[in-house]
């Protein structure tokens, strides 16, 4: 028999906001291991089996493979849960990797990520024509370095919208930088903690206020920071996708006879 674990994406923090994949592996898991100080626990609440659960924010990296391997070895069904999508931010590749040491194989479950919840509460658009096609997803620099290439100062050259992750406790730094890269002071920035939980909070403002508006609002970790004019356009161009005037593959332009 293939030994293998499941990581799941549990979503932003809405139980909800989950796939029915990555429900259904929760529900038939006898270990559930989860990054309790992220994940919402409402989505442990799915597993029917009365399943062990540890809590990963506590462990170090061999205390969570000793779990997995313990649990794979003895025929248990090990489920991991990661918050919103575990390809950002996740730490999963050094999880992988020990893993194969074992000879255990994981299945990855994707999820829907912070950044999708906080636009999905913004209603907003992160790619409109004429005013940005690229999104940039990066996080300042904290205990964990980054390379040189990829300093915010560096990716603000492009003007395009980028959303920063673990970067509200740095708010200062992280305007600053964006400033000093390219960014005009009043570009509209929004500010969203806890995406999608029911403590969600919205701060919107621009470059010039935002720091003083997330500092009023206590708010320091769990929160995203998305820049760009999409936020806040002066103008953009309706899509052709529907345009009555653009043929596409499935629709003819329509004239009249």
């Amino acid at each position: 028999m293939d030994k293998k674990i499941t990581i799941v994406g549990a979503g932003p923090g809405d139980p909800e906001l989950i796939t029915l994949k990555g429900k259904k592996a929760i529900e038939n898991a006898d270990i559930l291991i989860y990054a309790g100080s992220l994940v919402n626990r409402e989505v442990l609440n799915y597993n029917k089996k009365n399943a062990k659960i540890y809590n990963s924010a506590t462990m170090d990296l061999g205390e969570i493979i000793k779990v997995i391997v313990d649990g794979v070895e003895n025929g248990l069904n090990v489920v991991r849960v990661h918050t919103g999508d575990p390809s950002i931010y996740g730490a999963i590749k050094e999880q992988i990797d020990e893993l194969k040491k074992y000879n255990i194989d994981v299945d990855i479950i994707p999820g829907v990520t912070s950044l999708f919840a906080a636009t999905s509460s913004l209603k907003t658009e992160l790619t409109l024509p004429e005013v940005s096609q690229t999104i940039i997803i990066t996080r300042p620099e904290g205990r964990t370095p980054k390379p040189k290439k990829e300093k915010i100062k560096d990716l603000a050259k492009h003007q395009a919208t980028m959303a920063i992750y673990l970067g509200a406790g740095m708010i200062d730094k992280v305007v600053n930088d964006l400033i000093e890269g390219g960014y005009n002071d009043n570009t509209a920035v929004a500010v969203v903690y806890h995406a999608s939980w029911k403590d969600e909070k919205i701060i919107r403002g621009t470059l010039k206020d935002i720091s003083n508006k997330v500092k009023d609002e206590g708010i320091k970790k769990t929160a995203l920071i998305i820049v760009g004019d999409v936020l806040n356009p002066k103008y953009y161009e309706y899509s052709k996708l529907y345009d009555k005037n653009f043929e596409t593959e499935y629709r003819k332009i329509k004239t009249n006879d």
